[in-house]
């Protein structure tokens, strides 16, 4: 049984006006018909009211949710629009970045974005490139002046290195941190190991600037600094990827610049010969293995099938249930084809627009009923104010339209969740049934990773038995659903392939 998707709902109005005027009850009610719709398990709700959009990362609320999502309590935030979330570009960057590194979905009912749906993902892909260029843009004027400032000796921001300081514009050693400096480098020499040294200077009451221990990882950066040796490096390294990880430019483009040496650089040579001799020891660990449908092939009794060692074969170690890799593939990839051409995109899509016109009609004919209620109590009202109407009278009249108000109150957001699920629905079947096909027509020259994508996108699972395969893919229903059969090309036995699809 598939695990229930646990989601938080996200409620932020930002004046007492709106609290009071745009209902935050309304913008809970929506959603939580949405995350019932979906079968998903709300959590938590994060209401942050009369709260302005311009800065709410730091809000108790918002550390919260984002705590929530790091311990993986939930796993999805639904929301009205982006703009409740945050109207601020950056802060909306980062909850994107944040959610996107946790594997947690996004879902803002107003713009049709759902994550946790094909075309949805494509929202990350948006929000990844927007940040990036942002990145870059900044990083490029940055990149531009850190060379000169090098060379003019100029700091580059940051701290100086342990035992070294700035004073005023003036790269100086540091009297104080100087020495342990040195030792570390004469313990190295004699220890030869990095772990090691840490362990000798935190024993001998040694501690980094900001008073912590010493670790194997801070050992290896001071040691690998030439500074030490009387040489500062500006300009050498710049962070990539994902994880912000430093790596070292070209060398052409470091900048080294005369500084007053702690050490000798005979001692400092020895210490890096001896770490690029023990790092040269080591072994990489070459790249796992990685199939078609790796992770999607599960066994009849539920157990996900691996291909175990050289085999070549999908295995459950409890059913004794095997297949081989080329053949899966080549069943999964000769049904998959067969189904897209099957598909008439402009006839399935037509059907599911109108299916969703429908609806935003009964939500238009709904929200003009409730006007005329809520005009009609109004007159009410001022009718027993000033005195036309008796105290029965009023009452008789008013119970009836203040229950079907209610009633309407209940309605109106259950429609709007479900014109967003219809919303999202329309765009990820279009999504699927435009790009696969057109990325399935250059399957030949794809790489392993451009096929996985298409497979993570559009394969929910292929369960496995002793005679049948079974291929759910997971995306909206098309018109038909097929079933044919197969001879298996390598071993002969005939497999009933079930092709069936997800909602």
């Amino acid at each position: 049984m598939a695990i229930q998707k646990r989601v938080g709902i996200w409620i932020r109005v930002s004046t007492d006006m709106q609290v009071k005027d745009d209902s935050p009850e309304h913008h809970e009610q929506r959603a939580r018909y949405y995350a019932q719709s979906h079968d998903w398990q709300v959590m938590e709700v994060y209401r942050l009211d009369a709260v302005s959009g311009k800065s709410v990362m730091q809000h108790p609320e918002a550390q919260r949710m984002l705590a929530d999502i790091r311990s993986g309590h939930i796993t999805g935030l639904v929301f009205s629009k982006l703009a409740r979330l945050a109207r601020s570009t950056k802060e909306l960057l980062e909850f994107a970045e944040i959610f996107r590194q946790e594997g947690a979905d996004l879902v803002s009912l107003s713009e049709n974005i759902d994550t946790s749906s094909p075309a949805g993902r494509l929202f990350f892909t948006i929000i990844s490139a927007m940040a990036e260029w942002e990145r870059e843009e900044i990083a490029a004027r940055v990149a531009a002046s850190v060379p000169i400032r090098a060379k003019l000796g100029k700091s580059l921001g940051g701290q100086a290195p342990f035992g070294y300081q700035w004073s005023g514009k003036e790269f100086v050693v540091n009297t104080t941190e100087a020495p342990v400096r040195a030792l570390m480098y004469q313990l190295f020499l004699q220890l030869q190991r990095k772990k090691s040294t840490a362990q000798e200077l935190n024993r001998r009451g040694y501690r980094t600037r900001n008073g912590t221990q010493f670790t194997a990882t801070t050992v290896s950066r001071l040691l690998r600094d030439s500074t030490a040796k009387g040489e500062r490096r500006a300009n050498y390294t710049q962070t990539t990827g994902n994880n912000k990880q430093w790596v070292l430019k070209p060398q052409s483009e470091w900048v080294i610049i005369p500084c007053e040496s702690i050490i000798s650089p005979e001692l400092w040579e020895q210490c890096n010969g001896i770490l690029d001799n023990q790092e040269a020891k080591r072994r990489p660990r070459g790249p796992k293995p990685v199939y078609l449908l790796s992770g999607f092939v599960k066994c009849s009794c539920g157990t996900t099938m691996y291909v175990y060692q050289s085999s070549k074969n999908y295995a459950c170690k409890r059913c004794k249930t095997r297949i081989s890799v080329a053949d899966i593939d080549e069943i999964y990839q000769v049904y998959l084809k067969e189904y897209l051409s099957g598909i008439n995109r402009e006839d399935y899509l037509r059907q599911s627009d109108q299916q969703l016109q429908e609806k935003k009609q009964l939500l238009e004919v709904t929200v003009k009923e409730r006007t005329k209620l809520a005009k009609r109590i109004t007159e009410l009202v001022d009718l027993r104010l000033d005195g036309s109407l008796t105290k029965e009278r009023y009452t008789e009249q008013y119970t009836p339209l203040e229950e079907r108000m209610q009633q309407l109150d209940v309605i109106i957001p259950e429609l709007e969740a479900e014109i967003d699920v219809r919303n999202i629905q329309l765009i990820s079947s279009d999504v699927v049934l435009t790009d696969a096909k057109t990325l399935y027509d250059e399957w030949g020259s794809m790489s392993l990773d451009q096929k996985r994508a298409i497979v993570e996108v559009i394969t929910s699972k292929v369960e496995i038995t002793k005679q049948d395969i079974t291929i759910t893919l997971a995306y909206a229903t098309p018109p038909s659903s097929k079933s044919r059969e197969k001879v298996s090309p390598r071993h002969g036995f005939m497999l009933a392939i079930s092709i069936t699809f997800a909602g």
